[in-house]
């Protein structure tokens, strides 16, 4: 869905969606609630930005709790007939949704590029994962069958899985179509209807996600969608009608969700930050680690909470550094590197390299000060490369969320275990190396919930799910896969005797 008189140059359609109205020119975005888009009166809008040439595009409202009363109302409304839909026609709605994310695949593409600076191929890379979770999704009726026993003469007991209720879900800014859809199928597809309450920098996406599933099917008030800022998300939390939340951002207010999520009881599965860590062993193979890494560190402008951004040489392995910086020359912004998300964010990653800098580190690749030509107001970080990092640096420690990559060096591996140990984050670990019993030594003693081996973005394929440790993750469980079962459905045991005859024991 690109927008009718869309201020951008690479606009490629003039369809102007229902999701947003104009007025004098300028686009407001609008809440989806029961099935129909509904204007937010507030006075308060925030800028939509495209980040590539940093312009504004759209404005988006910040809600507040009559908006979200709302929302839940539809929400708890639709509730009772969807859970009550066998599972079976639940998932058929998205088989058919599926077809149509296929269908619209570059169009949608082009959405998350205008609204996110990511590369086109980036951006449909999105959006084939967001298919790929889909279709997972249509395989709930196979996955959750209920279990019954005949557990004493004429005593069957039984369990079956239902619906959690009304599902929030808030998520970030650096993947405006996939993380949704972290959520979205899997959530509907087991009976829970839903408020997903996307990142306000990146609102477009999911007014085009709302489309689509109401043109596969989906009853009105089963999904909705409301935006807003910090009081949208706390009255979200707030809630009473509410049973579950999930959170997608920073660890700080993943933690600050849960907290407060929890406190007014309702389920919540809350991801934060990360700080992944890449052992390089001196036998690694040159060539494959250099270019895996310059991708992992540089993807999607390192905006990822799976992107390198810590590696620990073993030894000697100045090699590989040197080929790896080769590799990360090869990378052009504006070219095959897209844009940060504004110029907050480029004005902090930038900071961070230059107090490692004065810290006494070594720039090999230096990207501060990017301007890419016909896009010079764009938000651009060229990919960077420190070397001689300490442990103590902040850019070590903290999450910097850009293309930047923080060497540290090692003696031996168990040194390297304990720098990736120490880190407050556990989101993933990745270990190169073409020694076997190596690699499982680093993979049995990483904290982090993701191993990778000779591999710089180790994120699990449906069925398996996606999920960190320590302050990468608040809540049990994980937010994809097989494992989101857990968090969205809760257990329901009942126990039957039909026939008085049956000889009577402790259990009748």
């Amino acid at each position: 869905m690109n927008l009718k008189n869309f201020p951008s140059p690479s606009a490629a359609s003039t369809r102007l969606s229902p999701g947003v109205r104009q007025i004098n020119g300028i686009l407001t975005v609008r809440n989806f609630i029961g099935g129909a888009w509904v204007d937010v009166d507030s006075p308060e809008t925030l800028p939509v930005m495209n980040p590539s040439y940093g312009m504004e595009i759209a404005r988006v409202p910040l809600s507040d709790r009559r908006n979200v009363d709302s929302a839940v109302n539809s929400a708890r409304m639709a509730f009772e007939d969807w859970s009550a839909t066998p599972v079976k026609e639940r998932a058929q709605i998205f088989f058919r949704y599926k077809a149509l994310l296929e269908k619209n695949l570059d169009e949608l593409s082009a959405l998350v590029h205008e609204e996110n600076g990511k590369t086109m191929d980036e951006a449909r890379a999105e959006i084939e994962k967001a298919i790929e979770l889909s279709e997972f999704s249509s395989s709930m009726p196979q996955l959750i069958p209920g279990e019954i026993l005949e557990v004493s003469r004429g005593v069957e007991c039984r369990i079956d899985r239902v619906p959690v209720g009304v599902v929030a879900s808030i998520t970030p800014f650096n993947f405006p179509s996939m993380v949704p859809h972290w959520t979205i199928p899997n959530t509907l597809v087991l009976g829970n209807t839903m408020i997903l309450k996307p990142s306000q920098v990146v609102p477009l996406s999911s007014l085009r996600i709302a489309e689509l599933l109401a043109e596969a099917g989906l009853p009105p008030g089963v999904f909705n969608i409301i935006h807003g800022g910090r009081e949208t998300v706390e009255a979200l939390c707030d809630h009473p009608g509410i049973d579950a939340v999930t959170f997608v951002g920073s660890t700080a207010v993943a933690k600050a969700v849960y907290v407060r999520a929890t406190g007014s009881l309702k389920r919540a599965l809350c991801l934060g930050g990360a700080k992944n860590h890449l052992i390089v062993l001196p036998d690694a193979h040159e060539e494959m680690s250099a270019t895996n890494i310059a991708a992992s560190m540089t993807g999607c402008a390192g905006q990822r909470c799976m992107a390198a951004s810590a590696l620990i040489a073993v030894g000697q392995v100045d090699r590989m550094v040197k080929r790896l910086c080769e590799s990360v020359r090869a990378i052009v912004p504006g070219k095959n590197l897209g844009a940060v998300i504004s110029r907050e964010a480029k004005e902090r990653i930038e900071r961070f390299i230059t107090e490692a800098e004065q810290a006494g580190a070594t720039i090999l690749v230096d990207g501060r000060g990017v301007v890419v030509p016909g896009k010079e107001n764009g938000f651009y970080v060229g990919p960077t490369v420190i070397d001689h990092v300490r442990p103590d640096m902040a850019i070590a420690k903290e999450e910097v969320f850009g293309p930047v990559l923080a060497i540290m060096r090692a003696e031996d591996i168990d040194q390297a275990l304990a720098i990736q140990r120490s880190s407050r984050y556990g989101n993933a670990a990745s270990v190169f190396t073409q020694d076997g019993g190596l690699a499982r030594y680093v993979a049995e003693r990483a904290s982090a919930g993701m191993i990778g081996v000779n591999i710089g973005v180790p994120v699990p394929r449906e069925p398996f799910s996606f999920g960190g440790w320590n302050e990468s993750k608040f809540g049990v469980g994980d937010i994809t896969g097989k494992s989101s079962i857990e968090f969205f459905t809760k257990l329901k045991k009942t126990t039957v005797k039909w026939n008085p005859e049956a000889r009577k024991n402790w259990m009748s």
